[in-house]
């Protein structure tokens, strides 16, 4: 079928990227000018970017590194492209995000503040956000600069309210159990009513 014929075209490369649960992955991007009679060994630069692949990694590298410096793809060339992991992606942390968006008005510089266990999850909820708020495109959004934020540091009341000592969550849906093993059965004849409000 042609879902099947467009599931097999797909590069294997995009196929690994979205079945490990996030869309866009950072990468650190290592690249310089290529070496001429009269600078043999030319100065390295180092980007870290987020991208959906290795590909779009480098693309990227090219596109800010030639606003910034004077290298561009046709008299560079890229030395190294590594994807950076979270050490610890177990553990809860606050994230901040710098960065320009395009928006429908003109450019702006926002600053956004994420709660999740990597760090490419909280780029991901920062992509999803800017798109449900404010309409903006992914390729509308450069991203500055990220950190990790101890609990004094954060600003946003949707991050500082998980910050309390004896935070507690309700349970909407409550089963009862059986007291003791031997009171457990597969089937009940009855069925249980889960909803205590």
């Amino acid at each position: 079928s042609r879902a099947a014929s467009k599931a097999s075209a797909e590069p294997e490369s995009r196929k690994a990227t979205m079945a490990d649960g996030f869309k866009y992955h950072q990468y650190q991007v290592v690249g310089r000018h290529l070496p001429t009679e009269s600078d043999p060994s030319p100065s390295l630069f180092r980007m870290k970017v987020w991208a959906v692949d290795e590909v779009c990694a480098r693309s990227k590298f090219w596109y800010f590194i030639k606003r910034i410096k004077r290298v561009k793809k046709a008299n560079g060339q890229i030395i190294a492209v590594n994807e950076i992991f979270e050490k610890d992606p177990t553990t809860v942390k606050n994230y901040g995000v710098w960065l320009r968006v395009l928006s429908r008005t003109g450019y702006y510089n926002m600053y956004k503040e994420f709660r999740d266990v990597t760090m490419n999850g909280a780029i991901d909820q920062m992509y999803q956000d800017l798109a449900a708020r404010h309409r903006i495109r992914a390729s509308c959004i450069q991203i500055i600069k990220t950190g990790v934020l101890a609990d004094e540091e954060c600003k946003r009341p949707n991050i500082t309210q998980f910050h309390k000592e004896n935070l507690v969550f309700p349970l909407p849906i409550k089963t009862k159990r059986a007291s003791e093993k031997k009171y457990r059965s597969t089937f009940k004849a009855n069925r249980p009513n889960v909803a205590h409000f």
